[in-house]
């Protein structure tokens, strides 16, 4: 059964810092792109960083220069640092672990409140 398990949200002060991470099982983790989305109120998920199975990122315009995706294949775990925090970034982050269109799962979600 494959799992992802978020966790790291939290509320915050516009400018400051959370990290997220995702917890992956049930797969082969390394040879899975990694990503995270997320979903504002009355808002499109969208994604916001990604990780491919051999480390290329890429990131919305949005949190470019202020968020860092990671992977540690060792761990099984992607990771999201945020920092320079927005009200704007507000939303439920999820987890997603991607191979296939069939291949394709998402995790429970996280929280993250940015208060101005």
């Amino acid at each position: 059964q494959v799992q992802l398990v978020e966790s790291g949200g939290g509320l915050v002060q516009a400018g400051g810092s959370l990290r997220l991470s995702c917890a992956a099982s049930g797969i082969t983790f390394s040879i899975y792109a990694m990503g995270w989305y997320r979903q504002a109120p009355g808002k499109q998920r969208e994604l916001v960083a990604a990780i491919s199975s051999s480390g290329s990122t890429n990131y919305a315009d949005s949190v470019k220069g202020r968020f860092t995706i990671s992977r540690d294949n060792a761990k099984n775990t992607v990771y999201l640092q945020m920092n320079s925090l927005k009200p704007e970034d507000t939303a439920v982050y999820y987890c997603n672990a991607r191979l296939s269109v069939s291949s394709d799962y998402w995790g429970q979600g996280t929280q993250v409140t940015v208060s101005s």
